[in-house]
This record gives structure tokens, sequence and C-alpha cells, in this order.
């Protein structure tokens, strides 16, 4: 459930990609927000990040759903919520975890660097209350699943932008298309 933090730590983040919680079902959640394990199939909600993706950058999109790489090159993939129960989509909120990722928010929201923030979903969205540094970017989109990805998801050109705002700000941009091979 960590494993956001394993792998992207707070000197090497460039990118807050927040979500709402876990996927539900067995075997897809692994600590990073809308990733999962390569063996596992794509979860709709990633079909449409990738649909934005390819049309975004013009790039065919990663062949699986592990999005270790993105961790890797300092996007944190953090959720709201970091623990869902078993079939139960948004079963642990306003519990324990809101307080824990509005803390790791805050903090990143202190660090001068340029940061870019990108905030799917009507959670993840609240969360602009946690970031008042005027060096960061903050982007916004409705969520990419089935039901509200159409609604604004969809053209936001997400990637692009975030890139764009990384190499303005003398910062290596994301290999969106990189993949971790198991």
């Amino acid at each position: 459930m960590f494993n956001a933090f394993t792998l992207t730590s707070l000197a090497n983040t460039k990118v807050i990609l927040i979500g709402q919680d876990p996927y539900p079902n067995a075997g897809q959640a692994m600590g990073l927000s809308f990733s999962v394990p390569a063996e596992q199939g794509l979860p709709k909600s990633l079909i449409n990040i990738y649909k934005e993706l390819t049309n975004d950058l013009s790039q065919p999109a990663p062949k699986n759903g592990d999005l270790t790489a993105w961790a890797k090159q300092g996007v944190l993939l953090l959720n709201t919520i970091l623990t869902v129960p078993a079939g139960k989509r948004n079963g642990h909120a306003n519990l324990i975890w809101e307080r824990l990722t509005n803390a790791v928010i805050t903090v990143i929201n202190e660090r001068n660097q340029p940061l870019v923030y990108l905030l799917w979903g009507k959670q993840a969205a609240q969360k602009v209350d946690f970031i008042n540094n005027s060096n960061h970017l903050i982007l916004t989109a409705p969520h990419p699943s089935p039901l509200s990805a159409y609604r604004g998801f969809f053209g936001s050109r997400p990637f692009s932008q975030i890139n764009r705002y990384l190499i303005d700000h003398q910062t290596q941009p994301i290999d969106w298309s990189q993949q971790t091979m198991h």
C-alpha cells in the first residue's frame, strides 16, 4: 500500500498524480494509483488514460498496466485513500487515509521546485485546498472512469502539458511510453 513512496522519493518527485482509491478487485492494487501488475488485464480507467495518452502525444499506449516506470521517473502515483475492502470502491473513505495523504500533499506543496499536480476526479480535486505554492502547476480533470471520461477527461491533454511545464522549468520530461518489463 506504500509502494508509491518506495518508488518515488520526495527529492525525485516531479509530478503528483492523485486518484481516488485502489482498484477493488483481487490482484489489481499495487500501491500506485491507476497501476495494475503487468499480467493483469487493463481496468477501464487505465484504458481511458492510455487513450488520452495516445491522443495527446501521438504515441502508442504502453503494453500493460504496470506504471512502475512512471513512478521511477518522478511521478508520485498517489490515491487519496490507500486501501479498499475487496469489491467495495471507496469502502475505506473517511477513516484514516485522508489525513495521511493530506499531510503528504502539504509537505510536497512546501517544496519550491516547480512540480505538477494532476488531480483526476472529485476526491482528488478536493486536494487543491492543500496546494497553494505558486511554483506548482495544477491540472484537474474528471476521473478517467467510463462514467466521467467523456465529461472533460478526454481532450484534457495532461501528458503534453506536464512535459511542456517540466521542460520550461529545466526539468527532464516524463517518458510516458516507458514500460517496466517483468
